[in-house]
Formats: C-alpha cells, structure tokens, sequence
C-alpha cells in the first residue's frame, strides 16, 4: 500500500480509481478575496464546487488531482470543505505556475525546495492537507526563473518522493527542455507529468517524450483554441495505435470558479470546458476511433495509479 494524501485524508494508491490528472477547484487571483472577501460568495461557491464534483464522480471519476498553486490563489483548507462533501478523491499540489512569487527571485533553489518539502510532509497553509504532488510550470521556454523553479521542484522530488505534474508550451516543446533539467537534477523521469502535451498533434514530439520515461498530459480538453476535441481525439488514438497508451494521461485543465473567466463568458465561447467532456465526449469518440477499454482504463486509472505508487525519496 502507499498512502497518497487527499484533501479529505489519506487514500491507497489503488483505491484511485479513474482520475483525471490536471484539474483545478478553485482559481482566485491570490491575496484578493482574503482582502476584499466581498466580492464573491464563499459559501455559494463551496456549494457549486460541491455539485460540480458530485455530477463528476456520478459520471465515473473517483480522483481529480488539484494542480492550483501559490500563485493560482491556492486555498486548501476551503478545498478540503468541500472534499469532505463529496465521495471523490482531492489531491492537492505544492510548487509554482507561471506566476512565482517575487521573494522567489531572490531565494535559491534549495531554499525554495524547502518550502516545498514542507507543504508535502506537514501540510499546506495550516490546513493540515499534505501536497500529494508538484506543479512546476515553464512557458515559454526553460528561462533563468524557470529553470531556478524546475531545481527547487526537483529537489523537492527527490527529497520526499512526491512526483512532479508540469505545465507545458507545445509550441517551444518545452517539454523535453523540462525533462533535460530533471534529467540533470537525477530525477526518475517516470516520476513526471508533461502537462499540456495534448495541444499538440505532433506525434513525434509527443512520443519523444514518452520514450525517455516520462507521462504526457493529454489535459486540456474542452479548451479548443490551440487544438479542438477532434484533434486531440485523434492523437491520443494515433498514439494508442502505436502503442502508447500507457504514455498517457487524461483531464481537462478545468475549475468550478476562476475569477479572471466568468461562467457565463466560458459557457458562451469554451462551452466544452467543464468536468464532464471527457466522460460524455471524448470517451465515445475515442472508442469511435477503435481505442480499446484496455487503453482506456491505461490512461484514466492504470497510468495515475502507477504514477502515484512510485513513491520514496532517492
């Protein structure tokens, strides 16, 4: 057994079940509401997120790991409220997106991993909910910021076990750049996500990739603008008639609330982008496709589950 922390308390790695691998709960511009809580509803947003994680696992998802960082307005103390709601499975994450903070630029790597290693093994903002894995983000490309972040998080790594779940530009393939530090960093590179693989349809890059070690996200479904669902459909059966199946990952980058995109703007121009495109959608088009259950069971429960089991520091 291995113990994966949750936002609700710690679960057996193969209790998982089918987890959708790049989600978030809550994005909130961080600081903002802690200093002008009125302008959103608190408590009517734990409802919507409780609703909206309820429709999920009805749907046949029992996992969703929470990639909001720092600097996406991460709450895990209102994320575990909600989680305790709920019959599904919260992981929650340390690390950075895009957006360290600016004390950051100044610390160093290690000190930065310090701060990492503490979320993971006391827990987060108090909260008492461990991180159970690190977001580490890169666009466009690996800069001096960048690469400072993707040491700390690999230290991180190294130092408690917990994996790594990244966030990706396709158009730089920053994903092999990312790879190259861990690389360098003695990082298990089957002990890494490459978020946002999926907005590419190149299947030579993307099995690149693969072919080192690491997972690729194919997360970012409903979110049409850099490759619609017909496309990324047709890659992931591409890949899975090469026999990568086991490569991948699923999941839509979605949210219940974020501040900067409201409802109504993302239901009229992304109406895709919610939780439930891949269990209505993408499932039945990529069975259409000639995708098996076998490779689907790979990249909703197999390959998460095996991710999580890695576990250890080394």
């Amino acid at each position: 057994m291995v113990a994966i922390p949750t936002a609700a308390g710690a679960v057996d790695h193969a209790d998982l079940g089918a987890t959708l691998m790049h989600e978030h709960v809550f994005i909130r511009s961080p600081g903002v509401f802690e200093a002008w809580p009125e302008l959103w509803n608190r408590e009517a947003e734990v409802d919507h997120a409780v609703e909206r994680l309820r429709e999920l696992k009805a749907a046949g998802i029992d996992t969703i790991v929470d990639l909001t960082t720092i600097d996406l307005g991460r709450d895990a103390a209102m994320v575990a409220e909600v989680a305790r709601r709920v019959d599904l499975n919260v992981v929650m994450c340390t690390g950075v997106w895009r957006q360290p903070p600016n004390l950051f630029q100044r610390l160093e790597s290690d000190d930065i991993a310090d701060l990492f290693a503490r979320d993971i093994e006391r827990g987060i903002e108090g909260s008492g909910v461990r991180a159970g894995v690190i977001k580490l983000a890169t666009q466009p490309t690996v800069d001096a910021v960048n690469e400072k972040m993707l040491r700390a998080g690999a230290r991180a790594h190294r130092r408690t076990g917990v994996p790594i779940s990244t966030h990706s530009d396709v158009t730089t393939e920053s994903g092999l750049a990312q790879q190259d530090v861990f690389e360098s960093e003695g990082v298990d590179l089957s002990r890494v996500v490459i978020g946002h693989s999926g907005d590419s349809a190149d299947t030579d890059y993307l099995r690149r990739i693969m072919d080192r070690g690491s997972l690729i996200g194919m997360d970012r479904f409903g979110i049409d603008r850099t490759l619609d669902t017909e496309g990324r459909v047709a890659t992931i059966a591409a890949l899975c008639g090469m026999g990568y199946a086991e490569g991948m990952v699923l999941s839509h980058d979605a949210n219940c609330f974020m501040d900067t995109l409201p409802r109504e703007t993302r239901r009229e121009t992304m109406p895709n982008w919610h939780y439930l495109h891949i269990s209505r959608d993408v499932l039945p088009a990529l069975r259409a496709r000639g995708v098996t259950e076998g490779q689907i069971e790979a990249m909703l429960t197999g390959n998460p589950r095996r991710f999580f089991a890695r576990s250890g520091p080394y």
